[in-house]
C-alpha cells in the first residue's frame, strides 16, 4: 500500500466510473461524429453509384466506407472531444512518494549515459531508485552504466543500481526483473536510449496524484529528439507530436488511454502485480494496458511530462518498429477480447482498433492504387469527392497543433521548423506506414516467428 500524501490516501481504490461531465462530452462528440458521417454518406451517393457500376456495389461500399466514412467518423469524434478537453489541473504537493525507474537496456552503450544523466538531473523531491536492467547486451552497456554510477555525483534522494543479466530474455522479462527488485510502490519505465526533461518525473507523478480515483497508470508524452537526422525521423516528429499525442489526450478524457507505452509511463505497483506484470509478448506495453483496462482501472495521460526519444532514422528500422506495434495490437485483441463488450466509454476505442486492419488494408490495396489511377485521369477511387475529407483533416491538424503549441509554450519549448518532415508526413507517411502495418497483422495472424526488432 502506498503511503498517504498530504490529504490524499493512495490505498488501492475501487474501479473508477466516469463522471457526468465526461459522459456528456462523450455523447456530444458521438452525436457530432454521427452527424458528420451521415452527411458524408448522403454526399457520397453519386460516388458510390459510379464506383459500383464500374466494379461491384459491395466493393464500392467497402472501399468508400474505409476511405471516407470510418476515418471521417473518427476524426470528427476526435476534434469534438479535443475542443471540449478540460482536464483536472496538475497540482503540486508538499511531499512526494518514492519512485522506482526501470530502465530496460539492450545494446545501448552509445545512449545509456545520457539517459542516466537525465535521471540524475531530475527536479523531484521524493526518492528516486533507478534500476538499469542490462538484458544480455553484447556491447559495453553494462560497463557504461558502472562508469556512470561511479562518475555521477548522485543527489541524496537518487540511487542507481545495475541488474546485469548474461542472457537476452526479452523486454518483458527485463521489466519484470526490475519490478521484483523495486523498493517503491510507484513504478516508472523509460527506454535506455531516451532522455527525461528535468521536471518529467515530478510532472507525471503530479498528474497521477491529481487524476480521478481509480487511476492505475499514466502515460507520459514521448516526443522525437532526432528529427533532423533523416527525413524519416523528421516525419515521425509530427506523428508523435500530432497523431499519437492527440489520440492519447482524447482517450484519457474518457478514462482509458489504450497504451501506457513502455518508453515512459508510470504505474502503481499493486496494479502491475494484479495483472501479473508485463506479459511475454512483442507488444508487452499494449497487452499490459489492456489487462488493466479489463479490470476496470483508469489509465491517464500526462501531456506535459516529456521524454525525448530517438525515432528510427531509416526506413528498415521504422518498418520493424511499426510491424512490431501492429503485432502487439493483434496480441492485445486476442488476449483481451472481453474489452470489446465491456460497458465503459473506452470500449468505442477498442472497436476502433479492430477496424485498423480493414482500414490499413483498404488504404494499401485500394486507395493507393486509386491515387495512381487519378494521376492518369481516372477518378474512380481518388477524385473530387475524396477532397471532402480534407477540411476535417485540416481542422483536426489545426486543433491539435494549437493545443500542443500551447503546451510547449507553457513548458518553455518551441515547435521546430520541420517543413520537409511535415510535407513528408502529410503526403507520403501514411502511404508508407499502412502497408507495413498490414504486413505486421499478417505476420501475427499467421504466427510467424517473433523478435523484438527495434523499440
Amino acid at each position: 500500500m502506498l503511503d498517504p500524501i498530504g490529504t490524499y490516501d493512495l490505498s488501492f481504490p475501487v474501479a473508477h466510473r466516469s463522471n457526468r461531465s465526461t459522459r456528456f462530452k462523450y455523447v456530444i462528440s458521438l452525436l457530432i461524429a454521427i452527424a458528420w458521417t451521415t452527411l458524408s454518406i448522403q454526399l457520397a451517393q453519386p460516388w458510390m453509384k459510379d464506383l459500383g457500376a464500374i466494379t461491384h456495389p459491395l466493393f464500392a461500399f467497402w472501399a468508400i466506407s474505409f476511405i471516407a466514412f470510418v476515418p471521417g467518423f473518427m476524426n470528427a469524434f476526435l476534434v469534438a472531444s479535443l475542443l471540449m478537453d478540460r482536464r483536472p489541473a496538475r497540482m503540486a504537493f508538499p511531499h512526494y512518494p518514492g519512485v522506482t525507474l526501470i530502465v530496460a537496456a539492450y545494446n545501448e552503450e552509445n545512449a545509456i549515459r545520457a539517459t542516466l544523466d537525465s535521471i540524475v538531473k531530475q527536479n523531484y523531491s521524493g526518492a528516486i531508485e533507478a534500476l538499469v536492467v542490462n538484458d544480455g547486451s553484447t556491447d559495453a552497456t553494462a560497463e557504461r552504466v558502472r562508469i556512470g554510477i561511479l562518475e555521477n555525483g548522485l543527489p541524496p534522494n537518487i540511487s542507481i543500481r545495475l541488474l546485469d543479466f548474461a542472457e537476452n530474455r526479452g523486454k518483458a522479462a527485463a521489466l519484470n526483473s526490475g519490478l521484483a527488485e523495486a523498493k517503491h510502490d510507484l513504478i516508472c519505465t523509460i527506454d535506455g536510449d531516451s532522455r527525461l526533461r528535468r521536471d518529467s518525473i515530478r510532472q507525471i507523478v503530479e498528474r497521477f496524484l491529481s487524476d480521478p480515483p481509480g487511476t492505475m497508470a499514466v502515460a507520459g508524452a514521448v516526443l522525437v529528439r532526432n528529427s533532423r537526422e533523416t527525413l524519416m525521423a523528421g516525419a515521425q516528429e509530427w506523428d508523435y507530436f500530432h497523431g499519437i499525442a492527440a489520440v492519447k489526450r482524447m482517450q484519457s478524457m474518457y478514462d482509458g488511454t489504450l497504451v501506457a507505452q513502455g518508453a515512459f509511463s508510470l504505474y502503481r505497483r499493486d496494479a502491475l502485480n494484479a495483472v501479473g506484470g508485463w506479459p511475454e509478448t512483442v507488444g508487452e506495453d499494449i497487452v499490459l494496458t489492456w489487462a488493466m483496462l479489463k479490470k476496470g482501472y483508469r489509465i491517464g495521460y500526462a501531456e506535459d511530462a516529456i521524454l525525448w526519444t530517438d525515432a528510427p532514422p531509416t526506413f528498415k528500422q521504422f518498418a520493424r518498429q511499426r510491424q512490431r506495434w501492429s503485432r502487439g495490437l493483434v496480441e492485445a485483441l486476442e488476449r483481451h477480447q472481453g474489452l470489446l463488450f465491456k460497458p465503459r466509454l473506452t470500449t468505442l476505442f477498442v472497436w476502433w482498433n479492430m477496424l485498423f486492419l480493414p482500414l490499413d488494408l483498404t488504404f494499401s490495396l485500394v486507395f493507393t492504387p486509386g491515387l495512381i489511377l487519378a494521376a492518369f485521369g481516372h477518378y474512380w477511387i481518388a477524385g473530387p469527392m475524396t477532397l471532402a475529407i480534407l477540411p476535417l483533416a485540416g481542422l483536426w491538424n489545426i486543433v491539435i497543433f494549437r493545443i500542443q503549441n500551447r503546451m510547449f509554450k507553457d513548458e518553455g519549448l518551441k515547435v521546430r521548423r520541420n517543413r520537409r518532415g511535415l510535407l513528408f508526413y502529410v503526403l507520403v507517411y501514411a502511404l508508407v506506414m499502412q502497408p507495413i502495418c498490414v504486413w505486421g497483422y499478417i505476420c501475427e495472424l499467421t504466427r510467424q516467428r517473433k523478435h523484438w526488432g527495434t523499440k
